[in-house]
């Protein structure tokens, strides 16, 4: 039988945990959105804005934050049912997207952005 020295035991655990650093990670370092993440995330922030759910948005994008990997799976999941009614391509994007932690703060403040009302508080017509 093979006898472990120390040394040979610290190398081997320092290793193991180099490969298990980021094993649960869900975000690769120095990721950032494309042109055409943006523009879809813009868009899905503009058709809450002019139906008047923001606040509601607001709220359930809050709740549901934590749970966004979960909703990209289940989307992944559900693709070849959702590609009958909606673009195959804008889903598998935002299944990719909701893979990434950021992109519900991201979303959260472009909804925001667009629903601020543009006249200062102070101000009203009399």
């Amino acid at each position: 039988m093979a006898s472990i020295t120390w040394a040979s035991f610290s190398e081997k655990w320092g290793k193991i945990r180099a490969e298990l650093a980021h094993a649960f990670s869900t975000r690769a370092e120095g990721e950032i959105f494309t042109p055409e993440d943006l523009g879809l995330l813009e868009r899905i922030a503009d058709a809450v804005v002019k139906r008047g759910m923001a606040a509601p948005a607001t709220v359930f994008l809050e709740s549901l934050g934590p749970m966004n990997f979960l909703g990209s799976q289940a989307l992944h999941f559900l693709t070849p049912i959702l590609e009958f009614a909606f673009n195959v391509k804008e889903l598998e994007q935002v299944a990719r997207l909701l893979e990434r932690r950021d992109t519900i703060t991201r979303l959260i403040a472009l909804i925001e952005t667009r629903s601020a009302p543009s006249a200062p508080q102070g101000a009203s017509a009399q």
